[in-house]
């Protein structure tokens, strides 16, 4: 089962450690996240499902390609990192 990883930064607002969660798509496995996890959902996609703008998620180590649909492939030995991009200065 794919293995999903959040940055330091969202554990400050939520309690997200590392999850096993199922699915062959990147929308399949964070639906399982999110399922563990609401309140995750809205700070990683928006009301359409896409990916928030401040937020990457890497395949292994390969930045997805598909933002909208998140239909990238996962394979039950992958992991997939969650990151939320700092701004400010």
């Amino acid at each position: 089962m794919p293995r999903v990883t959040f940055t330091a930064n969202l554990q400050r607002h939520l309690d997200v450690p590392s999850l096993e969660a199922s699915g062959a798509r990147v929308c399949e496995v964070l639906a399982a996240v999110f399922e563990q996890r609401p309140l995750l959902r809205s700070y990683i996609v928006d009301d359409q499902g896409r990916l928030r703008r401040h937020v990457n998620v890497f395949v292994n180590s390969v930045l997805i390609t598909d933002r909208e649909g998140l239909s990238d492939a996962v394979r039950p030995d992958d992991e997939v990192f969650v990151f939320q991009a700092l701004s400010g200065g």
